[in-house]
């Protein structure tokens, strides 16, 4: 298995490993409007993570098979389909990095391959200057963060199309 960063060219790729997690790895934890929702309406790659050189991935010989990433700017959540204006540089000083878009094939859940990302997203983060991470768990990715020392800060719905509402976790932890 290697890490490495994502260059636009694993775009296509990365969207179909997303796709595949979100389906396979929600199911659990939420209804199956609530995962066919939140697959499609935020869950994707945000290309302005592969155009910062901030999202990684795991790959096989023969595939992706994890993603995730950290990020300078403000967005907290979604791909570029839930994205709407500018997304305004954090100020290392004073504002936490965010920890964005994990995902893991199904057929590799459970194996690390989250935490090897996670450990690798919050050595660049703390080499930019910052000393806190924030993110937004669904919650088939709780447990992770909770094992690597994140702590909730806030429970909130996120309301989508249909009136469908998808529980969420603001987390967060200092570096």
């Amino acid at each position: 298995m290697q890490l490495r960063i994502a260059d636009a060219a694993d775009v296509p790729a990365l969207q179909k490993l997303i796709t595949r997690s979100g389906l396979g790895l929600s199911e659990p934890y939420y209804t199956r409007e609530q995962t066919e929702a939140v697959t499609r309406h935020v869950f994707g790659v945000d290309s302005q993570l592969v155009i910062d050189r901030t999202y990684l991935l795991i790959e096989s010989p023969q595939a992706i098979v994890a993603c995730g990433g950290w990020s300078k700017r403000r967005t907290l959540f979604g791909g570029d389909q839930a994205k709407r204006g500018e997304d305004p540089l954090l100020d290392p000083a004073t504002e936490p990095a965010r920890i964005r878009a994990f995902f893991v094939d199904p057929t590799m859940a459970r194996r690390g391959l989250g935490r090897q990302l996670l450990d690798e997203c919050t050595r660049q983060a703390q080499a930019a200057g910052f000393t806190a991470l924030e993110l937004a768990s669904t919650l088939p990715g709780e447990p992770l963060y909770l094992a690597c020392g994140f702590a909730a800060v806030e429970r909130f719905e996120l309301t989508l199309p249909g009136d469908i509402r998808v529980p969420l976790t603001r987390m967060r932890k200092e570096i």
